[in-house]
């Protein structure tokens, strides 16, 4: 049987901009990508704690060390620059084969850098 587990999660980033005129996405610093197995294209539930707001979308590759975190397109609209933000990574996996890995967590301080796995 297949289940949709947890398998990536992004904690309380700090939105750095939000450029309602792109086609949509989030872009993401790619030391936070690279440290969370988050993949380039790849959907991701994106939940503001501000606001309570929660939506889909993909994601784009950011500079390196830039701390980057963008809303683009029409959820611009659901958050400010300012908020906090967890994103979370979903993948489907076949429990009669394996089991689930478990999340990788990913926290950041105040200007998204400096990110470390949570054990």
């Amino acid at each position: 049987m297949f289940r949709c587990f947890l398998t990536a999660k992004l904690h309380r980033l700090v939105i750095t901009e939000c450029d309602l005129d792109y086609v949509g996405s989030i872009t993401l610093d790619r030391d936070l990508l690279e440290l969370s197995g988050i993949l380039l294209d790849e959907r991701v539930l994106v939940a503001d704690l501000r606001s309570g707001a929660r939506f889909e979308t993909y994601v784009m590759e950011g500079e390196p060390g830039s701390g980057t975190v963008c809303i683009n397109g029409a959820a611009a609209r659901l958050v400010d620059r300012g908020d906090r933000i967890i994103v979370m990574q979903f993948s489907w996996i076949d429990t009669a084969v394996e089991v689930s890995p478990g999340a990788r967590v990913v926290v950041a301080n105040d200007e998204n850098l400096e990110p470390r796995l949570l054990q």
